[in-house]
């Protein structure tokens, strides 16, 4: 096997792991190299932090590593075994994978739903503005949680889940943000009972309990959801064009297990929980940067007025148009990518540069590391998008120094979404405002600290006074 560590008895190289993993890892890849092996508890781990290594695992081996090492806290209530996340590659995943390809994320269909997410975005505008007219701080975390979650919560379901208020998302389905979050975090915690599974019946830190809280909780709001458009398909002949009365119409025509309610409740976990959280830390993360330099924030801003004018607003059609904007969103994701580790599993044994990785391995690639690789970039630990201006280097799984959704079979499907997403809210937010820190903090003195989970989050959250910029009408 790859070089690593000495394990201690018994815990192996649990105490290595830190507060953060991705940053105490990519510390040890400095001494053992870019491909090593840890030991953790009664588990065996692979480690992958340079771009080649990644690229012959995720094309050579992709088959190979196709499984995932699944997670003590995603086992209740069935979970991994429909999970489009975690569960195997098999029928209904591939199934659910093609569904959500072709009646979510494909251009087409993504056309078809973009005057929604526009109106979503409007609305969100017109709260910060009132924010500004007041002199009020805004969390920006918060706000933009409130208006993907709504955007998905239309194309999904017609309706939002919730509203803007003086909290900023306090109305509604006002816990999700922090079910969600708690959710991501403890996932992503070292879990004494998936290191040792002979201990997972007493589930020593409560992870498995707590899991079991919030992913019940989901399936209960998506089931009342999709029991009362039953009834209602049932008394009347009103139609929704959204996504559930598409797999609803699915499952009535075909009554096999292909597609079944309980597969159904099950994706929509997964879409809330993967897809809103990790596109919230993007731009939470993006927009800490640009305020952390205000250069950078006032090119883009010169360069949105450019191209849209004094009176225009920004439209997902533009963005192929906003160059540095794109520059921007792709150095957030190398060096902020919205989840630090890719994980995977062997499924038999592979040689991988010449070494062993034997079945059953969990296989973990550091995209923290990657993004930060001296051997790669330039400056590695600073934010300058201008390396992407003059770069073809893309998000879309070919180019593995930058694979933030992955790469390969299980790469994620929500990328063109998330795409779309991430570059229309920064334009908004960027052209009709400029932005001040809270307590007259100078750029310099942002806290940039990070807080570990599944996704990676600012410890503290960004908080910001938004300012009208008065060429916007």
């Amino acid at each position: 096997m790859p070089p690593g560590p000495y394990p201690y008895p018994i815990i192996g190289n649990i105490l290595e792991l830190g507060q953060n993993p991705h940053q105490s890892l990519f510390n040890l890849s400095k001494i053992y190299g870019p491909l090593m092996t840890l030991k953790l508890g009664s588990l065996n781990a692979i480690i992958i932090s340079s771009p080649d290594i990644a690229k012959e695992a995720l094309t050579k081996h992709d088959l190979a590593f196709s499984n995932r090492q699944v997670p003590d806290a995603i086992r209740v209530l069935g979970h991994h075994k429909v999970s489009l996340v975690w569960s195997p590659i098999c029928d209904h995943w591939r199934t659910l994978r093609k569904l959500c390809s072709t009646n979510i994320f494909s251009p087409q269909k993504l056309e078809s739903t973009s005057k929604l997410r526009h109106e979503k975005v409007e609305e969100l505008v017109n709260f910060v503005r009132t924010r500004s007219t007041n002199g009020e701080a805004i969390d920006v975390g918060k706000v933009v949680f409130t208006t993907i979650m709504n955007s998905f919560s239309n194309t999904l379901f017609s309706m939002d889940f919730a509203q803007f208020g003086d909290g900023d998302a306090d109305n509604g389905f006002q816990n999700f943000k922090a079910t969600i979050e708690s959710l991501m975090i403890d996932f992503g915690k070292a879990n004494v009972s998936d290191l040792f599974p002979l201990l997972r019946f007493l589930d020593p830190q409560g992870i498995r309990k707590r899991g079991k809280d919030v992913i019940k909780r989901l399936l209960i709001v998506f089931g009342d959801i999709f029991d009362e458009r039953i009834q209602l398909k049932t008394s009347s002949k009103e139609a929704y064009d959204d996504v559930l009365d598409y797999f609803i119409n699915i499952i009535k025509v075909n009554s096999s297990a292909e597609l079944s309610r309980h597969l159904l409740l099950h994706l929509f976990v997964d879409l809330f929980v993967a897809g809103i959280e990790t596109t919230t830390s993007t731009i939470e993360w993006a927009m800490t940067e640009l305020v952390h330099n205000p250069k950078k924030r006032a090119r883009v801003k010169e360069e949105l007025l450019q191209v849209l004018g004094k009176d225009g607003k920004p439209h997902e059609s533009n963005i192929s148009e906003f160059h540095y904007l794109n520059a921007i969103v792709k150095e957030t994701f190398r060096l902020h990518p919205p989840v630090p580790f890719l994980h995977h599993k062997s499924n038999s044994m592979v040689e991988l540069c010449g070494f062993k990785v034997p079945k059953d391995t969990q296989v973990l690639i550091n995209l923290w590391a990657i993004g930060r690789n001296s051997s790669t970039w330039s400056d590695p630990n600073s934010f300058v998008p201008e390396r992407f201006l003059e770069c073809k280097m893309d998000v879309k799984g070919f180019d593995f120094e930058l694979i933030p959704f992955g790469a390969g079979r299980r790469m994620c499907p929500a990328l063109p979404l998330a795409h779309r997403t991430v570059h229309f809210i920064l334009a908004s937010l960027l052209h009709h405002f400029d932005w001040k820190i809270v307590d007259g903090m100078k750029p310099q003195e942002l806290d940039m600290s990070e807080k570990y989970g599944l996704t990676i989050r600012k410890a503290q959250p960004l908080k910001l006074i938004p300012i009208h910029t008065n060429y916007c009408q």
